[in-house]
């Protein structure tokens, strides 16, 4: 019921199912929330043991399958959903990031209206405020061209489709010293005195700005190696990436199962500290590129280098630690034999982000020629298989008797080592 409510509903208008607009019952947004309330709903049911047909209840490796099939279905529809959902809101940003560098462009201007009450409005100012006119002009500009990618934050959507931390650092440093020499240039216009503009010229010298333009240097840098280190590190299967419905905010501090991460946000923190105390000495000396002080300096450079040893240190690949005969109550021990189920141990087979059970249910486990899939096991809340350190699937019948090799291929792509095991018929 919920599935037919979402893509078509049972209303007229003008609004169906594949409408992208997000405010009305049978947009993506709401066909979103109706899916996942639906999964969630049959997740749980599944749980407690309801649902199940009288044709599969009486065999427990029978009804398992059953209900793995019937989650891996809805959860399609839930993935299906999302990305619908996530285009729709990508297509909205970029009316939202015009909206919001307006909003600090009208900030700006009542910033210099009332600190000009008594000093006087100056040439200053008003080359402060052309310069935000300009910045905020172009950032308008690639907002529309880039209208289907976010707008102005496509720059920093990383290849994963998450908001790069590396990246929006930089890119802010960029948009600062950008307005800052877009200042002098304003003031170097309007300028009409000879010496005025001597001083002007010499206030763009590395003398007056090292600290802004090293820190940016290194910001930049580290932006692109970033990139570089991730890339080869999921090519050489030594870190796993799994792409994400659509960026958010929360990106820039956390990974990408969404926990907060210290490299990245003792990154952002004082990286931001350091553009405010920037912005403040520009406004205190409009005459020149801020001066930012080398021992501030220091402390975001410490910062780029501990961010990225971070990068470096993320990750790792799969590891099968042993593969054990699963034994449930009552059970006699014994050998491997066709048809049991075993219990995979090991780390790293679930990558972050793909907790949900779209991804969960993509995980297979190669037990010599034949490609088995990971049930999934509901439970409330969640799944208790598959896990991150624990897998349990059944052997097919299949697989010849034997010295047979057990591979995990997790949702990434990424394959675990081989693990040696003794079937026997």
């Amino acid at each position: 019921m919920a599935v037919q409510e979402a893509r078509g509903g049972t209303g007229g208008g003008t609004h169906k199912g594949g409408c992208a607009c997000g405010d009305c019952p049978h947009g993506a947004r709401e066909g979103h929330r109706r899916a996942v309330a639906a999964f969630l709903r049959k997740r749980d049911e599944f749980a407690a043991g309801q649902g199940l047909p009288a044709a599969v209840a009486h065999s427990a490796s029978a009804s398992r399958q059953w209900v793995s099939e019937e989650l891996t279905q809805s959860a399609e529809l839930v993935a299906e959903r999302s990305r619908a959902e996530a285009e729709a809101w990508l297509a909205r940003l970029w009316r939202r990031t015009v909206c919001a560098v307006g909003a600090v462009v009208v900030l700006l201007l009542l910033a210099q209206a009332l600190t000009a009450v008594g000093a006087g409005w100056t040439a200053a100012r008003t080359a402060g405020l052309l310069a935000a006119l300009v910045t905020a002009g172009a950032l308008t500009a690639a907002s529309w061209f880039h209208r289907a990618r976010g707008g102005a934050s496509a720059p920093v959507i990383g290849e994963d489709n998450r908001l790069s931390t590396s990246r929006a650092v930089a890119a802010a440093w960029v948009l600062f010293v950008a307005y800052a020499v877009l200042v002098l240039a304003g003031r170097l216009a309007a300028a009409s005195d000879h010496a005025e503009r001597d001083a002007l010229i010499s206030g763009l010298e590395l003398a007056r700005g090292a600290g802004v333009v090293t820190v940016l240097a290194v910001v930049c840098a580290v932006a692109v190696l970033v990139r570089r280190v991730v890339g080869l590190r999921v090519l050489g299967q030594r870190l796993q990436k799994v792409r994400a419905d659509r960026p958010r905010a929360a990106d820039l501090l956390t990974d990408d199962a969404g926990r907060g991460t210290f490299t990245d946000i003792q990154y952002v923190v004082i990286s931001a500290v350091a553009v405010v105390f920037a912005a403040v000495r520009l406004a205190r000396r409009p005459d020149q590129l801020p001066d930012l002080p080398w021992g501030l300096a220091v402390v975001v450079l410490v910062s780029a280098a501990t961010y990225l040893a971070g990068k470096y240190a993320e990750g790792g690949r799969p590891v099968i630690l042993s593969v054990v005969r699963a034994r449930e109550a009552g059970d006699l021990d014994g050998p491997i034999r066709t048809g049991d189920d075993i219990e995979i141990r090991g780390a790293g087979f679930v990558p972050p982000g793909a907790q949900g059970a779209d991804r969960l249910s993509r995980m297979v486990v190669r037990i010599g020629a034949v490609n088995v899939r990971v049930p999934l096991v509901p439970v409330t809340g969640g799944f208790s298989n598959p896990t991150d350190a624990v897998l349990t699937v059944p052997v097919p019948v299949d697989v010849e008797p034997g010295r047979v090799l057990v591979q995990v291929v997790t949702a990434a792509g990424v394959e675990t080592n081989g693990y040696t095991i003794h079937v026997t018929e």
